[in-house]
C-alpha cells in the first residue's frame, strides 16, 4: 500500500510538473557578435526583433562572441547590444499592455521560471547581458579563455530546471565549447554527459572564426563540438535557411522601413541592411513557441526552417543540417511559404511597441486541447481521424480561417494524405491501410481577418498502429 501511495504522489508530481513546463517560456542563449551598423547591422537587427518577443522566450544570457568580423571581438561593440535593451525599457510600457501584464515579478521568481505572455524587466536582460569568448577557434579554448559568458553558461546548466538551453549562434558558439571544456576538467564523465545534454545548438553557419578563414573548418571549436559529443549535443548547422532569410528581407525591405524602423524605440534602433536583413533570426525562430512545431525534432518545419541530421559541409562530421539537396530546397520552399506570417508577425509587434495597442495571434484549439504543445493521437490503419478545431477563438473577436497541411516528409513517402475537409474547422483524416507503424504530421493554420491577418499553428502527430 504504502509503495503504490509513493507511486501516485509521484506520478501526480511528474503530471504538475509537466503542466507547469507547458505553461514556461523556451530557455534560451543568444551568442552575438553585434557590431555597429556600418560594419554589420543584422545582429542588431535580430535583437530589436528578439526583445519584441521577450514575452514569449525565457532570455537567459546575450553573449558576446566573435564571428566573421571580429576576432578578437571589440569589448566597445558591446555597447550595441545595450543600445537595444535601453530601447526595450522604454518599450516596456506599451508591450505589456499586450498581455495585460500591470507590473513585474521579484527579482527572485523572474531569475527563476518564466511563464509565457511575461515581459521580463529591462534591468533583468541587462544582468544576462555579458562577455563571452574574446577569441575564435579551437586554439582559443583552454585555460585562458574563460570568461563570464562561459560561467554563466555553466551556473544555467546547473539549475535545477529540466527545460533545455537553446543556444542561438549569431556569431561564434565559443563561449559554449569553452564551457564544456572547463566541466570536462572537474567532472566525470557521466557528469559530462549531463550537462552537454542540456544544450541544443543552432549555429548561423560558422562563424567561430573570422571571415577569410571561414572554409578551414577545422580551425572551429564547433568542429570538436561535434566529434566529441556527437551522441549528446543536438547540433544544428544552418546553411539553408538563413541566406533565404537575408535575401527575403532584402525583397520586402519596403515593408520593414514601413512597419518596423521608427516604429518606438526598438524601431529607432532597427538599422538599415547592408549585406542582408536579419541573417541570425532563424536561430530563434526555430525555438518560438507558435504551435508550429516541437523544437526538439528539428524535421518538424518552423520558421527556422527545416532539417534532416547528415554530412556536415566539413565533410567530416554529423550534425542537423539542410545544405544538400533535396533538404536545401524543401527548407527555402518552406520559408517563402512562411515568410509573409513571419513578417506581418512583427509588425504587428512594432505597432504595440509604437503605439501600446494593435492585434494579437488566436488561440488554436483542436479536440479540446488548449495551449502550443504538440498533440499526440493513436489511430489504426484504416481508420478516419476527425480533428475539430472548431473551439479556436480570437481575442478581439475577428473571423477565423482554417488551413489544414501534411508535412509529407514525415510518413508515407511523401504521399499526401486524405483529408475530406481540409479548410474548415474541422478536418477527417483517412489513414491508409499501409500506414501502420508511421507518423503522419498534420498542422491547422489559423488566420485572423484583422491587422496584418496574423496566424497561429497547432501540430497534430498521429501514431498509426
Amino acid at each position: 500500500m504504502r509503495n503504490t501511495l509513493l507511486f501516485l504522489f509521484l506520478l501526480c508530481a511528474s503530471m504538475n510538473i509537466c503542466a507547469q513546463k507547458a505553461e514556461l517560456k523556451p530557455r534560451l542563449v543568444v551568442c552575438t557578435d553585434i557590431a555597429p551598423a556600418d560594419v554589420e547591422p543584422d545582429d542588431m537587427e535580430s535583437l530589436v526583433r528578439l526583445m519584441a518577443y521577450a514575452d514569449m522566450y525565457e532570455i537567459e544570457a546575450l553573449i558576446t562572441s566573435v564571428g566573421w568580423n571580429c576576432d578578437p571581438y571589440p569589448g566597445e561593440w558591446a555597447q550595441y547590444m545595450y543600445r537595444v535593451i535601453d530601447a526595450y525599457e522604454k518599450d516596456l510600457p506599451n508591450l505589456m499592455k499586450r498581455s495585460g501584464q500591470k507590473g513585474f515579478l521579484s527579482q527572485k521568481k523572474e531569475t527563476g521560471c518564466q511563464k509565457m505572455g511575461y515581459w521580463p524587466c529591462a534591468d533583468y536582460i541587462r544582468s544576462r547581458a555579458v562577455m563571452g569568448s574574446m577569441y575564435g577557434g579551437i586554439r582559443s579554448i583552454g585555460e585562458r579563455n574563460d570568461s563570464p559568458g562561459s560561467e554563466l553558461l555553466i551556473r544555467l546548466a546547473d539549475e535545477d530546471d529540466p527545460r533545455p538551453i537553446y543556444v542561438a549562434a549569431w556569431g561564434g558558439a565559443n563561449t559554449l565549447a569553452q564551457a564544456i571544456w572547463r566541466v570536462k576538467q572537474t567532472r566525470t564523465a557521466d557528469e559530462v554527459r549531463k550537462f552537454v545534454r542540456k544544450f541544443r545548438l543552432y549555429t548561423i553557419t560558422d562563424q567561430d572564426m573570422d571571415y577569410a578563414h571561414r572554409m578551414d573548418r577545422a580551425r572551429s571549436s564547433h568542429m570538436w563540438l561535434r566529434q566529441e559529443f556527437k551522441d549528446n549535443l543536438q547540433f544544428i548547422w544552418d546553411e539553408g535557411t538563413w541566406q533565404l532569410q537575408c535575401d527575403l528581407g532584402k525583397e520586402h525591405w519596403d515593408e520593414h522601413a514601413k512597419f518596423i524602423q521608427g516604429k518606438g524605440a526598438l524601431g529607432a534602433e532597427y538599422p538599415n541592411y547592408k549585406w542582408g536583413v536579419e541573417g541570425d533570426t532563424p536561430s530563434f525562430l526555430y525555438v518560438m513557441p507558435n504551435g508550429l512545431s516541437d523544437p526538439e525534432d528539428p524535421a518538424q518545419v518552423n520558421w527556422g526552417g527545416y532539417h534532416q541530421y547528415g554530412f556536415c559541409p566539413d565533410s567530416l562530421t554529423y550534425a542537423w543540417t539542410s545544405w544538400e539537396q533535396p533538404t536545401y530546397n524543401t527548407t527555402r520552399d518552406y520559408k517563402r511559404r512562411f515568410y509573409p506570417d513571419e513578417l506581418n508577425d512583427f509588425k504587428a509587434r512594432m505597432q504595440w511597441a509604437d503605439e501600446g495597442r494593435g492585434n494579437t495571434n488566436p488561440h488554436v484549439i483542436v479536440n479540446g486541447q488548449k495551449g502550443k504543445a504538440v498533440i499526440h493521437i493513436h489511430a489504426k490503419a484504416g481508420t478516419q481521424v476527425r480533428l475539430d478545431a472548431s473551439r479556436s477563438y480570437d481575442r478581439e473577436g475577428d473571423a477565423l480561417s482554417f488551413l489544414w497541411w501534411q508535412q509529407k516528409e514525415f510518413g508515407l513517402d511523401h504521399q499526401p494524405l486524405s483529408m475530406l475537409v481540409s479548410e474548415s474547422s474541422i478536418a477527417t483524416v483517412q489513414i491508409p491501410q499501409d500506414a501502420w507503424g508511421k507518423k503522419l504530421h498534420l498542422v491547422c493554420e489559423v488566420h485572423d481577418d484583422g491587422p496584418f491577418h496574423l496566424v497561429a499553428y497547432r501540430r497534430v502527430i498521429i501514431s498509426v498502429e
